[in-house]
């Protein structure tokens, strides 16, 4: 009979870690005697960090007395103490290879419903020890698993563990850990995992959005979901100027074409090129420009606006010519049209951000579905607003088809010469214009721009899940747990050099092209990508940073790399998971 061998509980607390501070939960401690299981946890337990632990379908984490003894033999450690996984209840018995997701357990006066595997994260790896254990949890199939609180009642150590119902598809801990965090995502158990009740709504979010990439490559039952194809070509490639073109004040088009004559491979509608631009007695510069061109162009447009100051623009605008090269890296992004979408869509811009969007438009235009196409742009005025015959060209052959233009900075007669409305294009104005509730939307424009109207059209009753948004600079980091950060703009590694404290100037370039930093990898024998970024105040995104839960993955644009430790799962091909990566040769990054 399986028996609760320790409650163990702690409130988070402020904890050392790299030179920075943690706030965590993950310091568990034994309780004497009977503790309360509450909704939420157990009466003297917290969590550091909601968004990855607690809460309802995680008020308990539950670890195994089995899984202790292996990671002893594992590490040659004898110094094992109750709680030391973060776990709230240490237990003998109820394996992860046997529990399943959806069963129910009493204990002592409560009763408990299994919801999800542990969460991936660097939290358990600090307190044990073990950098690497986020990964070994997940490679040796023991991962722990949480549970909700069905019954509040008392519980203590000593207390048998009763199984009072089974969870429908028999679909097992260690096996729901696997079809996240390791190759081989089969749709069929996908599915099964989905008509379980009891998994937790983010782990069934995870597997809804996997299981529709494995329909749109045309999986089947029995079929593992394979990889996204990568790039059209890898690095950069020489492509030659055919024109410069004036669209606007601010704003001039660059068009691009293979040297041969030949067509270029098709990019997706809203997708990104980057650039890399020489400069004269220095390194070169690298952007990303969105495309403006209808996605079956055989040219690549992209329109760039003219910045005070700006390298990267500057030689654009001034110095580039028809016959002249551009080294380019292969159309990205993932802020692209649906083309299985039936319902309306709003493509809804400011300024410059009218150029991914613009080639959504020609998309809908070349192919008209009958869909309702809403335009909104805004713009300071006429002489700073690119594209506006272009859009109403296109808008013009849709049959069902609506413009709204927002100027900002225009007298009253610009306006009505050019059909807009004065003022700007705000939350409040969108909503006033009605948009409809079962539309699919896309955005771009200054981060606060996008921010609002965000809110109004969630206000407005669009799903979260329908709105999609590109960012311009780089992405909002993510740092779980980490507090009291001073966050500095992206700069290269002081004068002391990068991490370890070795000289400056050895190792491979890397070059985070959103952020516009290039420094060396100067870190002999040791560190990673991602660290290397930390050092640069380069945003970035993390959690395991073991290579498993692939919340770092980032495009490469260009170069090569190891990895240590490898990933459980490589990513996509293009891709690099920046917590376990060193440079093999000089790299860019995009971000």
């Amino acid at each position: 009979m399986p028996a609760l061998l320790s409650v163990n509980v702690g409130l988070p607390e402020n904890v050392g870690w790299h030179g920075k501070t943690v706030y965590t939960g993950v310091w568990k401690r034994p309780v004497p005697g009977p503790a309360m299981a509450r909704r939420l946890n157990i009466d003297g337990d917290g969590q550091g960090d909601l968004r990855g632990h607690g809460g309802e379908q995680r008020a308990v984490l539950v670890y195994q007395i089995e899984s202790y003894r292996h990671w002893e033999r594992h590490f040659g450690r004898g110094d094992l103490e109750y709680g030391q996984f973060g776990e709230n209840l240490t237990v003998e018995g109820m394996p992860d290879d046997e529990v399943c997701i959806g069963d129910r357990y009493r204990i002592g006066a409560a009763e408990f419903e299994v919801t999800q595997p542990r969460v991936t994260c660097y939290r358990v790896g600090l307190r044990f020890g073990e950098p690497e254990l986020p990964a070994l949890l997940v490679s040796h199939h023991r991962p722990g698993f949480y549970m909700r609180v069905v019954t509040e009642g008392h519980v203590q150590a000593g207390d048998e563990i009763v199984k009072t119902a089974a969870g429908p598809g028999s679909l097992s801990v260690a096996d729901t850990d696997a079809l996240l965090y390791l190759p081989g995502h089969d749709p069929a158990t996908l599915r099964r995992a989905l008509r379980i009740p009891a998994l937790s709504p983010g782990w069934q979010g995870s597997f809804r959005e996997m299981l529709a990439a494995a329909d749109s490559a045309g999986g089947a039952a029995g079929t593992a979901l394979q990889p996204p194809p990568g790039p059209a070509w890898p690095g950069f490639r020489a492509l030659r100027v055919t024109a410069v073109i004036p669209e606007s004040a601010d704003v001039s088009s660059v068009r691009l074409a293979a040297p041969d004559g030949g067509g270029l491979p098709p990019a997706r509608a809203g997708q990104y090129i980057t650039v890399r631009i020489p400069r004269a007695g220095g390194p070169a510069v690298v952007r990303s420009y969105s495309l403006s061109s209808a996605p079956g162009a055989s040219a690549y447009r992209v329109s760039v606006k003219r910045e005070p100051h700006g390298v990267a623009s500057g030689y654009l605008h001034d110095e580039l010519s028809p016959g002249d090269t551009l080294e380019v890296a292969a159309p990205r992004g993932e802020f692209v049209l649906d083309p299985a979408g039936s319902g309306p869509v709003l493509l809804i811009s400011a300024g410059i951000g009218a150029t991914p969007v613009l080639a959504m438009l020609h998309e809908l235009a070349e192919a008209p579905a009958g869909r309702p196409v809403w335009w909104i742009h805004a713009a300071r005025g006429p002489r700073e607003h690119p594209f506006a015959a272009e859009a109403r060209s296109l808008l013009a052959s849709l049959p069902d088809a609506r413009e709204y233009l927002f100027y900002s900075a225009a007298t009253d007669q610009e306006a009505r010469d050019n059909g807009a409305r004065r003022g700007r294009l705000t939350a409040d104005t969108l909503a006033r214009l009605g948009p409809p509730g079962d539309a699919t939307a896309y955005l771009c424009g200054p981060a606060g721009f996008m921010a609002d109207l965000r809110q109004a059209l969630a206000a407005a009753g669009l799903d979260a899940a329908r709105v999609h948004t590109e960012v311009f600079g780089a992405l909002e980091a993510s740092t779980p747990g980490l507090t009291g950060l001073t966050r500095r703009p992206p700069h290269p590694p002081d004068e002391r050099g990068t991490l370890q404290g070795t000289p400056p100037g050895a190792g491979p370039q890397v070059t985070f092209a959103r952020s516009g930093i290039s420094t060396p990898f100067a870190i002999p024998g040791a560190g990673s990508l991602l660290e290397l970024a930390d050092a640069c105040d380069v945003p970035a995104r993390w959690s395991c940073r073991t290579g498993v839960c692939h919340t770092c993955v980032t495009p490469l644009l260009s170069g090569s790399v190891a990895y240590s430790p490898d990933p459980l799962e490589p990513p996509a091909a293009g891709d690099v998971l920046i917590c376990c990566a060193r440079p093999v040769t000089d790299v860019v990054l995009d971000m």
